[in-house]
């Protein structure tokens, strides 16, 4: 494990920032032409928000598998290391000459020590809300981020956790791996090139109040159902209605949940349609006789997974229903009414369902954040643009699948090592 970096000044070749699987591949493609490459990552854990899909396209497989083959190609090449709990605060200099500031916040857990044997979280009295699987669930203040977690140890949320005043898991921890001496440090890092792989938020749902979110439990998002659909996920793979934990047997999917609107955001996401009929998969694979509604305004399934959505659309139990969602309100029995006007016959419609699934959209994770890199330009939607010396790769670029991230993070790879030197 090679996140045990030295305070002082390091230098490297090339920084990538973000750990997920843009950066990561962007990465490990530069480190295994020769590069020294360091990656720094603001979560507790590499690989970003694929590691909370139940499956990606185009394979439709479980990205566990990918992932293991991402970690262990970092664990065996000596020129590639990590930082998680980091976050990048100031960037001077120019091409082949960065100087990075890094701020590391304790993790409050020797990652030399810990064994992630869990019995620390064990004794732990307090909880908190589980962000990797987006609030549904609870874990306790030390906890293991998900089941392949890289690295595979323990952290400790500090906004919750009571510290020395508890410490009954420091009691617990028979390898005395807890430390709540640690400290936030920062540490220097000279770098040539920059690669910006910062990925992606799902856009906050509660803004669009007319469809319910955060007032109707049974209306959850996108991002939401790939947990529920995990086989580590808050229901362990059992798709279930919040409220109740009910089988639903009609689900409605409102697709450019807040995209295509110049009131949220206004352009398309270009996965969203996909994601949505693959989520349907997941439903009729569970609930055979289910019936589920996708509403949409335009079918948006590019290149080869034209193919995907005609296999889906042949399903008599998925139904497409061109219209904008205009509300949701709540029927009887914590159902839902989807009103809705089809476009193609006119026909304002009012569709009861048992749950609805919003297909927001993806926003940059730079979007409104004061940047740390002053020569890093934003586009009107807070995409990064490249510049001499610093390259963008993922959906910091722009919306993508995974597949299409993982190319341009191979061509951020290469410009970046055309700036360094070996």
């Amino acid at each position: 494990m090679r996140e045990n970096i030295p305070s002082g000044q390091l230098s490297g070749n090339i920084l990538v920032i973000g750990g997920g699987i843009a950066g990561l591949s962007a990465a490990l493609e530069a480190s295994e032409a020769g590069y020294d490459v360091y990656v720094v990552e603001r979560n507790p854990y590499l690989g970003g928000r694929v590691a909370q899909l139940y499956k990606y396209f185009p394979k439709l497989c479980p990205p566990y598998c990918g992932l293991e083959i991402l970690f262990r190609r970092i664990r065996t090449n000596p020129k590639i290391k990590f930082l998680t709990m980091s976050e990048v605060v100031d960037v001077s200099g120019s091409p082949g000459n960065f100087d990075v500031t890094v701020r590391i916040k304790p993790r409050y857990v020797d990652i030399s020590k810990c064994t992630a044997c869990g019995e620390c979280a064990k004794v732990c009295p307090v909880e908190r809300d589980n962000d990797f699987n987006y609030g549904m669930d609870k874990t306790k203040a030390i906890y293991l981020p998900h089941d392949l977690a890289f690295p595979m140890k323990y952290v400790i949320d500090d906004s919750v956790c009571k510290k020395d005043e508890c410490a009954k898991c420091v009691s617990a921890c028979k390898y005395d791996a807890i430390d709540f001496s640690m400290e936030e440090k920062t540490i220097n890092i000279k770098a040539e090139s920059i690669i910006v792989a910062t990925g992606w938020k799902p856009y906050d749902a509660t803004k669009l109040t007319n469809l319910g979110f955060g007032k109707y439990p049974n209306v959850i998002t996108n991002v939401m159902m790939e947990r529920l659909a995990s086989y580590n996920g808050p229901t362990k793979g059992k798709i279930v209605r919040p409220s109740d934990g009910k089988e639903p047997n009609t689900i409605a999917f409102v697709q450019c949940a807040g995209s295509r609107d110049e009131n949220h955001l206004p352009y398309c996401s270009a996965i969203c349609c996909l994601a949505s009929m693959k989520q349907a998969t997941y439903i009729r694979e569970q609930y055979p006789d289910a019936k589920v509604y996708i509403f949409y305004i335009d079918i948006r399934a590019p290149g080869r997974f034209e193919d995907f959505y005609a296999t889906v659309s042949e399903d008599e139990n998925i139904v497409f229903v061109k219209g904008k969602v205009a509300k949701i309100e709540e029927g009887e029995n914590g159902n839902l009414i989807v009103v809705a006007e089809n476009t193609l016959t006119g026909e304002k419609t009012r569709t009861e369902v048992e749950m609805v699934v919003l297909a927001t959209g993806m926003q940059p994770e730079l979007s409104g954040v004061n940047l740390p890199i002053k020569e890093l330009k934003l586009d009107s939607y807070g995409f990064a643009l490249s510049s001499p010396g610093i390259y963008v790769a993922g959906v910091a670029k722009k919306p993508s699948d995974v597949a299409t991230a993982v190319e341009e993070s191979t061509a951020a790879a290469l410009k970046g090592i055309q700036i360094a030197k070996r």
